[in-house]
């Protein structure tokens, strides 16, 4: 089974202005107007771009990782998959975004109490197709 995910490639860069002045997420503090330099959101999410793909996750079953269903997740396919990495898996010909966890045995694990987790048997046929470095998601619906 061959399946295409993604394409990688360079990407056009997009400057938006990155202010220089955080803003805190507690009480409120005077705004500045010092625009600090232009940010390449490529730049900020994209390390590896010929290694980059992106894919829209569907379901509930990564909510407390912070993923829910309609995001755009940023894929790296150079980097090693290590515990605990979200990764975008392949098991036995079905894609899923998981939890990999190494140790004590290997399993994908939901990020969600009412998804159970997939326990990995040496005889299961598993593919690493990246490990998600970014999500994308709306806090108002376009």
């Amino acid at each position: 089974m061959v399946l295409n995910i993604g394409q990688s490639g360079e990407f056009e860069k997009l400057g938006i202005p990155l202010f220089a002045e955080a803003v805190p997420a507690g009480f409120p503090s005077p705004a500045t107007d010092y625009c600090e330099r232009k940010l390449d959101l490529n730049e900020l999410c994209v390390q590896h771009p010929a290694a980059t793909y992106f894919v829209r996750a569907q379901g509930d079953s990564m909510v407390e990782a912070g993923i829910f269903s309609g995001d755009v997740l940023v894929v790296d396919r150079s980097i090693s998959a290590v515990h605990g990495d979200i990764v975008i898996a392949c098991v036995n010909g079905e894609l899923m975004v998981k939890r990999l966890e190494m140790d004590p045995k290997l399993r994908l694990v939901a990020m969600n109490p009412l998804h159970a987790s997939i326990d990995i048997p040496d005889e299961t046929d598993l593919e690493i197709f990246g490990v998600v470095t970014t999500v994308v998601h709306h806090l108002r619906k376009p």
